[in-house]
């Protein structure tokens, strides 16, 4: 559990040096000519341009670490050494696993849906403890409407604060909301179809601190609802969950 919030906390702290290097190269454009050093390169307004679009690579890369890690928590518990059988899971995670082990959800040949199959079958006939779990996802672009399917689906409710919910469902830029926002900005670049000069065109440091802060907070909730739902086994069927002691 440690690790999801120590990723999280390393990644945004690397976000937060990046922006106050960007004020700076803003303090110094507000000075007169931006350089490195008195005399040394100049900065242009292309290369500031260029600067601030990584910024969206970088809270993007944010949200698909945070929940990349966030599920992988969850399949790392539900094995657990192999302690939990299929039936200890609660309805929404053994769907996962029926569908991990038996590969519902994609194509195959006649051959090996019947091999799948009765991997499946082996397991549940022979009482055979979880032991290989992933909560597949086919989203190449996470967002906050992304995250609440993947979460419902796993039977985790996301409960997120009135103040963080409202900032993270507000239209910021281009009739989206901030995760649509990086998300959308970030695929433009990865798949070429926007330059990174056009990317950071029109843009203030305090644009980009504001799109951080939204995403973070929500996130980090995002990561506190992941840390409680596994902390109280809430992906095991209430009969199946440890007494406190």
């Amino acid at each position: 559990m440690a690790r999801i919030r120590g990723a999280f906390d390393e990644r945004l702290e690397e976000i937060e040096a990046y922006l106050e290097l960007l004020e700076g190269v803003e303090r110094e454009v507000r000075s007169g000519t931006p350089r490195l050093g008195s005399s040394g390169l100049i900065i242009t307004a292309r290369q500031q341009r260029i600067l601030y679009s990584s910024v969206y690579l970088q809270l993007y890369n944010l949200v698909e670490a945070t929940i990349t890690k966030c599920l992988d928590a969850v399949c790392a518990a539900a094995m657990n050494g192999g302690k939990w059988r299929p039936g200890d899971l609660s309805t929404e995670l053994r769907k996962e696993w029926v569908r991990f082990t038996a590969r519902t959800h994609i194509t195959l040949s006649d051959e090996n849906r019947l091999r799948h199959a009765l991997e499946l079958v082996e397991q549940l006939v022979q009482a055979l403890p979880v032991t290989k779990l992933q909560v597949e996802t086919s989203s190449g672009s996470w967002d906050d409407a992304q995250i609440e399917n993947v979460t419902t689906r796993i039977g985790l409710r996301l409960q997120i604060s009135q103040s963080v919910y409202q900032g993270i469902k507000r239209k910021i830029r281009d009739d989206k909301v901030a995760l649509a926002l990086i998300a959308g900005l970030r695929n433009n670049l990865a798949h070429g179809s926007l330059s990174f000069a056009e990317c950071g065109g029109g843009v203030v440091v305090d644009e980009l601190r504001d799109l951080k802060d939204r995403a973070s907070l929500y996130l980090g909730e995002v990561v506190d609802a992941f840390e409680s739902w596994i902390a109280t086994y809430e992906f095991l069927v209430p009969d199946s969950r440890p007494v406190a002691a």
